[in-house]
């Protein structure tokens, strides 16, 4: 399946089988899973379900999942995901993962900024949402940075799997159409 959305410095397309080993390598590493969903240890075979599964989501239109490729090195750096697709309500979760030797160079935003794009034209959503675990300051900070906007604070909503006794409040944030700057 050929699709992809091209930006300046990046690509994101869909993950291929090919890409199982990248994706891997990038989120065994503790620091990109801590404040995530994603498994933990993260093995080859994660990857690999989740590649087949986002080919299948892809196809039902219910979650677009990208692999963020770095147009320089052709290699792949992150995952950029619109997922929980609500045509009804018009509106879907944004997520998104970068590899930690990409980190604060402008490459998440230009994933998130090429995703919205697609989410507010192509699919026609209204309003796009993202969870964030509080001590995530970094992507609260790049959501705020694309006008998202915090629309509520979930206390102590989710437990630490690495702590036994550290539990993270969850934000949730918001973006509208009608907000967001194309």
């Amino acid at each position: 399946m050929v699709f992809q959305l091209n930006g300046e410095r990046i690509i994101l397309r869909i993950p291929k089988p090919s890409d199982a080993n990248a994706i891997y390598k990038c989120v065994r590493d503790k620091t990109i899973v801590r404040y995530m969903t994603i498994p933990y240890p993260y093995r080859l075979k994660h990857a690999k379900d989740w590649i087949k599964k986002s080919n299948e989501r892809f196809r039902k239109k219910t979650d677009y999942e990208f692999s963020i490729v770095f147009k320089v090195n052709n290699e792949i750096v992150g995952g950029m995901s619109l997922m929980h697709v609500d045509k009804k309500n018009q509106n879907a979760e944004v997520g998104y993962w970068l590899a930690k030797k990409y980190w604060g160079q402008g490459l998440a935003k230009e994933a998130l900024k090429l995703a919205l794009n697609f989410g507010f034209r192509r699919l026609k959503l209204r309003k796009m949402y993202a969870g964030v675990f509080e001590p995530n300051m970094r992507s609260s900070k790049l959501l705020e940075s694309m006008g998202f906007r915090l629309e509520g604070k979930f206390r102590q909503h989710t437990k630490d799997r690495f702590s036994k006794n550290k539990w993270f409040n969850d934000l949730r944030y918001g973006l509208l159409k009608s907000e967001y700057e194309f």
